[in-house]
C-alpha cells in the first residue's frame, strides 16, 4: 500500500487531492492547522492519518512526520501544497507583515516540509520517494499586484530544481505541477477582487482535475518522474497576448 503525506490538506486543492487518494486507496496523511477539520475529512477512512500543525513550525513540522512514519510504515510521496495568497497591491502598498508571512508560509514551510520528507525517504528502506511541489502559474507570469506570492512561487522552482538534482543518488524524485486557477476559495476570492476592481475574473478550471493531475504524477514508476506540469484552465491568460 503506497503512502503520501499532503500539506494544507484542510481545504482547496489538498482537500480534494487527500479525498482522490484516498478512494484510490493510499495511505494519506492530511496535514494542515485546523484539526477539526482533518477529523471531518478523515472520518470514515481508516487510512487517513491527521496531523495536526503549522508548516511554518520547524519541531511541529518534525513531529508531524514522525507519527506519519510511525503509523504508515514509510512515506512513498510527499504533496507539499500549503500556502496563502495575502492581500495584494504594488509592491509599496503590500504590508511588510503579509510579505514576512507570505514568505514564512509559502516559502519556509515547503523548505521545512521538503527537508522533512528528503530525510525520511533517504534513510528508509527501500531507499527513495517523491516529492512534488504545488508551483504556481504565478512561477511563469504573475498577475497583478501579487509580488509577495509571486517571488515566492518562483523560489518554489528553484527547491524543485535543487530537489531533484540532490535526490538522484537517493532514489528520490521531485516535480512541480502549476495549476492555473482551480475553483478555490483562494481563487474565488481572486476573482470577487478583479470584478470589484473592474477588471475581468479568471477563467477557472475543476479542483478535481489538479488533484487528478497530482495522482499521474505520484503514481509513475520509479524510473520516471514529470519535473514540471502545467495543468490550467484552457481560456486563462498564459500565453500570447495573455
Amino acid at each position: 500500500m503506497r503512502s503520501i503525506l499532503i500539506t494544507g490538506a484542510s481545504s482547496g486543492i489538498g482537500r480534494t487531492t487527500a479525498e482522490l487518494f484516498l478512494a484510490e486507496g493510499w495511505t494519506v496523511g492530511v496535514l494542515a492547522r485546523r484539526g477539526d477539520l482533518l477529523d471531518v475529512l478523515a472520518n470514515g477512512h481508516e487510512r487517513a492519518i491527521p496531523l495536526v500543525a503549522d508548516v511554518t513550525d520547524p519541531e511541529a513540522v518534525e513531529a508531524a512526520f514522525d507519527r506519519f512514519c510511525a503509523q504508515a510504515g514509510r512515506l512513498d510521496v510527499l504533496f507539499n501544497n500549503a500556502g496563502i495568497f495575502a492581500p495584494g497591491g504594488t509592491i509599496d502598498e503590500i504590508a511588510l507583515e503579509d510579505w514576512f508571512r507570505s514568505v514564512n508560509v509559502n516559502l519556509n514551510g515547503m523548505f521545512l516540509c521538503a527537508r522533512a520528507a528528503f530525510a525520511r525517504m533517504r534513510r528508509q528502506e527501500p531507499q527513495g520517494g517523491r516529492i512534488i511541489n504545488n508551483g504556481s502559474i504565478a512561477a511563469h507570469a504573475p498577475r497583478p499586484n501579487s509580488v509577495h506570492y509571486t517571488a515566492t512561487k518562483h523560489a518554489i522552482t528553484g527547491l524543485t530544481r535543487s530537489l531533484s538534482l540532490d535526490g538522484r543518488g537517493y532514489g528520490i524524485a521531485a516535480g512541480q505541477i502549476d495549476i492555473g486557477n482551480a475553483r478555490t476559495e483562494m481563487v474565488a476570492g481572486l476573482n470577487k477582487t478583479a470584478l470589484e476592481q473592474g477588471r475581468d475574473p479568471d477563467p477557472t478550471m475543476g479542483v478535481a482535475d489538479a488533484a487528478r493531475s497530482v495522482l499521474h504524477m505520484a503514481s509513475l514508476p520509479a524510473d520516471a518522474n514529470v519535473l514540471f506540469m502545467t495543468v490550467m484552465a484552457t481560456t486563462m491568460a498564459y500565453v500570447g497576448r495573455g
